[in-house]
């Protein structure tokens, strides 16, 4: 079945769908630092390359899938002291998908998936909330596979496993995959391994890349990083979000 992108279509070609087999996604990502070789939107080209894989699949599964523009724009409170990190509240973020949900709702859609690769702790809660919110005012279903939760950072890589994956390996080897040209390649083959665990230091209180042990905000090795990795992790990021849906479906 098509995969669709909403801002594509004309009105009269979204009044056409067939509502019971329409998934919609939204790509969710953060304008964010991402240590000094990779793009402040990394989130959001992670989000989108998610929401693609993971449209694909469910478009072999019969479902027609409508993918809507990005959210760039969500609480990014630990990369705020860095130039160009834009973080708006928790709060906004949770409102903003609630109604979103709402007007997919009053037109019939049957589901609204997130793809999201941000790990703010503010973030994930925001969109916790917000698939609650939606639930107890019996909208839509918002399904949001949480990566730090398992089973599905057991998918995700070594890195990842570890907590020491903000714009290191994981990320890069996924933005070297979709988009090389935004990489700053001389920059990251000099950049020193990051082994502090960005997870633990959340766990342990701490609330900015500095205090975490990313003076640069960058965890783990981006040298080490891979197109080839990235292609895998992109269509790992995809079997996760079908999986999701499918679930929920």
């Amino acid at each position: 079945m098509p995969v669709h992108e909403l801002a594509q279509l004309t009105w009269e070609e979204v009044r056409a769908l067939d509502r019971e087999k329409t998934v919609a996604i939204l790509p969710v990502g953060a304008i964010e630092a991402h240590g000094p070789h990779l793009p402040l939107d990394t989130d959001v080209v992670i989000a989108t390359a998610m929401a693609r894989a993971g449209a694909k699949r469910l478009g072999a599964r019969d479902k027609v899938v409508l993918i809507l523009p990005a959210l760039a724009y969500t609480a990014a409170g630990f990369g705020a002291a860095f130039h160009g990190t834009l973080s708006i509240s928790g709060v906004t973020v949770t409102a903003l998908i609630v109604d979103l949900a709402r007007s997919l709702s009053e037109q019939g859609f049957q589901v609204l998936a997130i793809a999201n690769a941000h790990l703010d702790p503010e973030h994930l809660t925001a969109l916790n909330d917000a698939v609650k919110l939606a639930r107890a005012d019996r909208l839509l279903p918002v399904v949001f596979p949480d990566l730090t939760r398992k089973p599905w950072t057991l998918r995700l890589g070594d890195e990842f496993k570890r907590g020491a994956c903000h714009a290191g390996q994981f990320e890069t080897s996924i933005v070297l995959s979709e988009n090389p040209e935004a990489v700053r390649e001389q920059v990251r083959h000099g950049l020193a391994p990051n082994p502090r665990s960005l997870s633990d230091a959340i766990g342990a209180g701490k609330r900015t890349f500095e205090e975490a042990g990313g003076p640069r905000a960058y965890f783990g090795d981006p040298a080490a990083a891979t197109a080839g990795e990235g292609a895998r992790l992109i269509d790992a990021l995809g079997a996760i979000l079908e999986e999701a849906v499918l679930a929920a479906l």
